[in-house]
């Protein structure tokens, strides 16, 4: 079930920064049981590729680009296991050159690409660098290098890989100060009781422009199941006190995930924006008077958010939040800070 609504602003431009693409059905016969409900909740579909983009980025809203963010997927099998990631990139940038081919207007997905590299490798992550830089052909902003963990291994499942405190590790840190010498993005993906791990990883590297995805992931599932209400002060200290460093920015979304449990029953109930927004406007106001609009931006985390929202309603959802914001306010919160971080201004529409 679906919610339909009628679109709100429609003509607002937006850049949304964070989305994957992927084709899970050839690895079906190797995941765990029950194989649909592992995809449903921590993928929100086996396969996402340039036409279900296209489909969803053009269902009301004025989606002008997008930022691809690496998710794992199309890794080349011919590579060493360094290497492997940049064929991922490689083929996002297919993706993006078939989007720039003016077949589809003035729509740019993928415009800029963030990629993965092994910073746990030190300085023998600069020819990795250097090789998704060249694959991106221009469009290469960045890496994510998750470190989502948590001891209850109930609360991310088998996909999830990334050791205790990797953040803090020395190997790590070589790394991270191997590729702060590329002037890149950065995005930290780890859960909320974690992120005091890149708190210490900001103050670290006060030059390194950070970028801290889904709100900081306060979770819902499993342990932490109902633990909303008695966790959100311990939240709100951790978002405030990240706030505090001038490098860091937060990307408001990821709370349709399954692990946020916000709403709890999912996939695709069908809750329509009001309902949603009810629900997210305390980490997302909390959030963006931290950070300022200038430092924050809305993003879709499709097609994993697809568990909580359809396309069009969650940006829904983000308008109805962002109500009380003055035009230029709006303009940051849902286009020019993507753009500004990601260096693609010049997706957005001439003023």
């Amino acid at each position: 079930m679906t919610a339909t609504e009628e679109i709100i602003e429609p003509d607002l431009p937006i850049i949304d920064p964070h989305h994957h693409l992927w084709d899970l059905r050839p690895l079906v016969p190797s995941f765990p049981e029950p194989r649909h409900d592992f995809i449903e909740a921590i993928a929100g579909a086996d396969y996402y590729t340039f036409d279900e983009l296209f489909a969803d980025t053009h269902s009301g809203h004025n989606v002008v680009g997008t930022v691809f963010m690496e998710c794992g997927a199309f890794y080349d099998a011919s590579r060493d296991e360094a290497m492997k990631p940049v064929g991922e990139v490689e083929f996002v940038n297919g993706v993006a050159a078939q989007g720039a081919s003016g077949l589809y207007g003035e729509y740019r997905p993928c415009t800029a690409i963030v990629g993965h590299a092994d910073l746990t490798r030190g300085d023998a992550v600069k020819p990795v660098i250097e090789a998704l830089i060249a694959a991106g052909n221009g469009r290469f902003r960045g890496i994510r290098h998750a470190a989502a963990w948590d001891a209850d291994p109930d609360v991310l499942g088998p996909p999830f890989h990334a050791p205790e405190g990797l953040y803090g590790s020395d190997a790590f840190r070589a790394g991270f100060a191997a590729y702060a010498d590329y002037g890149l993005t950065f995005d930290a993906w780890l859960l909320e009781p974690q992120l005091g791990d890149v708190l210490e990883l900001a103050k670290a590297f006060p030059d390194q422009q950070i970028v801290l995805d889904h709100c900081g992931t306060p979770l819902n599932i499993a342990c932490y199941r109902g633990k909303l209400h008695e966790r959100f002060d311990i939240w709100r200290k951790s978002i405030h006190a990240l706030a505090e460093c001038p490098n860091v920015a937060v990307k408001l979304g990821g709370l349709a995930m399954a692990f946020c449990g916000l709403p709890e029953d999912g996939p695709a109930k069908g809750y329509g924006s009001e309902h949603l927004a009810a629900l997210w406007r305390p980490y997302i106001e909390t959030c963006i008077e931290a950070f300022g609009p200038d430092r924050s931006m809305f993003e879709s985390n499709y097609p994993v958010d697809r568990w909580g929202a359809s396309y069009p309603v969650l940006w829904n959802v983000f308008k109805r939040l962002a109500q009380g914001y003055s035009a230029d306010e709006k303009h940051a919160l849902f286009a020019g800070t993507a753009a500004r971080i990601y260096g693609i201004e010049d997706v957005l529409p001439a003023a």
